[in-house]
């Protein structure tokens, strides 16, 4: 019997947020989980086989994203577990383009008589909207949603702030626990060198780019020449990345460090319709001597490689409150330069890496990066320990316990003292005293992960 039966989208669907569902899954002992997802050729978006998927414990049942309802969830859980909901903890991957309307999704949970947890991928906590941080709509949807949802897991320490400062009724409801990190060994040791060369062989020999692009890459020596700074970014050309910002920082960096050579390089393809005019505009910028745009998808195991041969990856969303791609990058070992904002900011502060909330300050740091050798390794191993501490694995653990402490919470009348000398890793991202008085009620002794 599943312990969480998750809901959302899901590989073989190329939807971040299915990704992140199908790492914690592959973590999580087989029967122990399940998937009901969304109906294959009504999703809206590109499905690949690359990955493969197991097929028995996903029920792609649901018609579409507008279509969801109590009723085809409970049929998908009852297909996945024929015996019902029993010890079995609903979990939702919770972005507004997936379930499409907040009041119906509200809904939907008040009429689901299960447990019931939610995580939330994208909640701000730096909007000028409400006095929180929360967007408007985002605190009109929780405002609804909490008091009908067993607990709601988010990212960052800034939305815990965000949200037990606008909700201090539901704090109990409420757990921090990171975003999962990859773990590339292997990638994270090659030399920038030895990363550049497995980039470029691929690039020429095996990937469907342009003939004109290959030769360019080649005659350049982009990435075999030692000398040449590759300023990069990698994922799909979506217009709020603000990739274009790649080909006015090359010109900045060359300006204030002379005699350097800056390649900017944007690997990506176009996930829909929305994204062809501003992938025009690029390639009007891409002139095939130091400024690229290569346009393919890279499969998942040349990703990380690809992060991890650029001397910087720069990063400049126009918003974002989490980011699928820094996860690759991090546990890639990669080098990163980005913007502080939001659940991003945090992300890339706490792992060590470069970031300031001004652009130009920022490309004084990645001068200064590329002039001083040291700083490349401090960044690398702080990296390292980041990426360590925040792991699939460990995070695929976390969800089994805070699973366990909302079956408790439902179907134990009496709670057990808890020990306030220990906190759950789970809760790393928030004060202890608040992670020790959630758990007061809930469980006994419990032993600490670090």
């Amino acid at each position: 019997m599943s312990a969480i039966v998750f809901l959302g989208t899901y590989t073989p669907m190329v939807c971040g947020i299915g990704d992140y569902t199908h790492f914690i899954t592959n973590r999580l002992p087989i029967d122990q989980w399940g998937v009901i997802s969304f109906d294959l050729a009504h999703c809206e978006m590109p499905v690949s086989n690359e990955n493969g998927f197991p097929s028995d414990r996903v029920w792609y049942g649901i018609e579409d994203r507008d279509s969801y309802s109590s009723t085809a969830i409970l049929d998908g859980l009852k297909r996945l577990d024929g015996n019902g909901a029993n010890n079995t903890v609903l979990w939702f991957q919770h972005e507004n383009n997936i379930w499409r309307g907040d009041d119906k999704f509200t809904t939907v949970l008040t009429e689901l008589n299960v447990p019931k947890l939610v995580t939330f991928h994208t909640l701000h906590f730096q909007s000028t909207e409400t006095p929180s941080g929360l967007r408007r709509n985002q605190y009109d949807l929780l405002k609804s949603l909490l008091p009908n949802v067993d607990g709601i897991t988010v990212f960052s320490l800034g939305v815990y702030k965000a949200v037990t400062s606008a909700f201090p009724e539901y704090r109990d409801k409420v757990f921090g626990l990171k975003h999962g990190i990859h773990s590339y060994p292997e990638i994270a040791h090659l030399t920038r060198t030895e990363a550049k060369k497995r980039l470029h062989d691929f690039l020429l020999y095996d990937s469907d780019i342009d003939s004109a692009t290959k030769a360019a890459l080649y005659s350049n020596r982009v990435f075999t020449d030692p000398c040449t700074v590759v300023i990069g970014q990698a994922g799909f050309l979506d217009p709020s990345k603000q990739s274009e910002l790649l080909y006015s920082a090359r010109e900045k960096l060359e300006s204030i460090i002379p005699g350097i050579k800056i390649v900017a390089l944007r690997i990506g393809s176009i996930r829909d319709k929305e994204q062809e005019v501003y992938v025009k505009e690029l390639r009007c910028q891409s002139n095939l001597r130091n400024q690229f745009l290569i346009e393919t998808r890279l499969p998942q195991y040349m990703l990380p490689v690809a992060q991890r041969a650029f001397d910087v990856n720069l990063y400049w969303p126009r918003e974002c409150t989490q980011s699928g791609a820094l996860s690759h990058a991090l546990g890639a070992g990669a080098i990163i330069a980005g913007r502080d904002i939001e659940g991003v900011g945090e992300m890339l502060k706490d792992a060590g890496q470069l970031v300031d909330d001004n652009f130009d300050r920022l490309l004084l740091k990645i001068k200064d990066l590329l002039l001083v050798q040291e700083k490349v390794e401090r960044i690398e191993e702080s990296t390292s320990k980041y990426a360590a501490d925040y792991s699939w694995d460990k995070q695929a653990f976390q969800h089994s316990e805070i699973a366990d402490i909302v079956l408790s919470e439902r179907y134990c009348a009496i709670k057990p003292n808890f020990d306030f000398t220990q906190v759950p890793v789970y809760s790393s991202i928030i004060d202890a005293p608040v992670a020790s008085n959630r758990l007061e009620k809930v469980v006994g002794t419990v032993s600490v992960t670090t």
